[in-house]
């Protein structure tokens, strides 16, 4: 069955994010990703939502998204971090329903859309997508890194401006608002 993640689900959320990393070929998550990701689920305004695949005796699967907001549709939309099914399991109709438990989600939410992306290379999800009557749209994905992932936030420091003062610091992002729903 399809439902929310709880905050005990995260040692198994972390296992799948691990088993879903290496899957695509990217690097190991951190460590302690369970905690890490337990403030950004189940804080009082949480920045992300997670449904998992619960088998029973194990979770097999999870989606994990967020509200964005789009500057070209002045509007808000729904962005799918993750979809992942266990090996075992794919074909099954778990990776259809954990798209249409999201996509529920977005619209009840009042997003306007849904986006994503996976690995070109991964044609088996690119026809998954297709069938489920998503549009691709090509882009490439670039990430840069903004500080040293291990090393402590830094202590701001004096910076020059253009009218020759200084600012001390930067300001903080904070999330766009409360989900509703």
């Amino acid at each position: 069955m399809i439902r929310p993640a709880t905050a005990a689900d995260l040692p198994a959320i972390a296992s799948l994010c691990a088993a879903h990393a290496a899957f695509e070929r990217a690097g190991p998550v951190p460590a302690d990703l369970a905690t890490r990701l337990e403030p950004v689920l189940f804080s009082a305004d949480p920045r992300a939502r997670c449904l998992v695949v619960d088998a029973g005796d194990e979770l097999i699967g999870y989606a994990a998204y967020a509200r964005e907001f789009s500057t070209w549709y002045a509007a808000e939309y729904v962005h799918l971090d993750c979809l992942f099914v266990t090996e075992p399991h794919r074909g099954g109709g778990w990776g259809r329903a954990l798209l249409d438990a999201v996509r529920e989600e977005a619209a009840a939410s009042g997003a306007a859309h849904l986006q994503w992306q996976t690995p070109d290379w991964n044609t088996d999800a690119v026809r998954f997508y297709r069938r489920a009557g998503a549009e691709a749209r090509s882009k490439i994905r670039f990430s840069l890194p903004v500080r040293p992932t291990e090393a402590p936030t830094p202590t701001p420091t004096p910076m020059p401006t253009p009218a020759g003062g200084h600012a001390t610091q930067l300001p903080q992002a904070s999330a766009a608002g409360a989900w509703q729903g």
